[in-house]
């Protein structure tokens, strides 16, 4: 395990905005793969900042952008509250989130300490759905999706477009997002020959990977995190190290 570096960067972005992140890296030298990781609808909290900082443990330079900055710059939502962060989720639009995406994939690539060809995304909710969109929007080398909300119908023409191999995450339980979205997603994405992996938890809910949440399963956070972690090895470190590492 890497002992890591954090810090908050602000980034311009096309829209003439500005947008705060929140940045983990391993604290040696050299340079290292890129994650970028979406925060689920209540911000970049404390459980995004930590996802941030695992990831940077595993040797990865984890970037978190805040998607509310346009309406509320730092906003970090209750659990408990979920009414409170409506507004924010229907003030963002497709494009802003493709810009801002755009925004934090370059910091990632013009940082001294990210090997610019070798980036993935990673997203929750909310930012499941972004970390799809990243990857149709990205020359990523691979993208995750845990439990992305609104990816179908709304999304599904973007399809067409992933540039990276994607690993998605459902809850089984899930009444946010039903069989009937995930099939579809699943089976536009084998009609156009993408490649992808989907896995559904049938005893977890929505949320399930949250350790403050109360629908977090255990046994199904941990599973999911050894699948991811071994996703982004496949995916972004190179094919004589995998032995070694894996």
């Amino acid at each position: 395990m890497e002992s890591v570096a954090t810090e908050t960067v602000s980034l311009k972005v096309d829209d003439g905005t500005e947008m705060n992140a929140y940045v983990a890296r391993p604290s040696g030298d050299g340079k290292y793969p890129g994650v970028l990781v979406f925060q689920e609808a209540f911000g970049v909290n404390a459980h995004i900042r930590d996802v941030t900082e695992r990831l940077a443990r595993e040797g990865y330079v984890s970037i978190a952008p805040e998607l509310y900055h346009r309406t509320a710059p730092g906003f970090e939502g209750k659990y408990d509250d979920f009414q409170s962060v409506i507004p924010h989720m229907k003030a963002m639009t497709e494009k802003g989130t493709v810009e801002d995406i755009r925004a934090a994939y370059a910091w990632l690539t013009r940082s001294s300490r990210v090997m610019p060809h070798k980036i993935a995304s990673i997203g929750f909710c909310m930012g499941g759905r972004a970390s799809f969109l990243a990857a149709t929007s990205l020359p990523l080398q691979a993208s995750i999706s845990f439990y992305g909300g609104n990816i179908a119908p709304s999304l599904l023409p973007r399809v067409a477009d992933l540039h990276a191999p994607i690993l998605f995450f459902w809850g089984g339980l899930d009444k946010h997002i039903g069989p009937d979205q995930t099939r579809a997603i699943v089976d536009e994405c084998k009609r156009l020959g993408k490649t992808y992996v989907n896995v559904e938890f049938s005893n977890a809910d929505h949320g399930f990977f949250c350790d403050v949440r109360p629908s977090y399963h255990p046994g199904a956070a941990t599973l999911a995190w050894n699948l991811a972690k071994t996703y982004l090895l496949l995916h972004l470190v190179k094919v004589d190290e995998r032995s070694r590492l894996i």
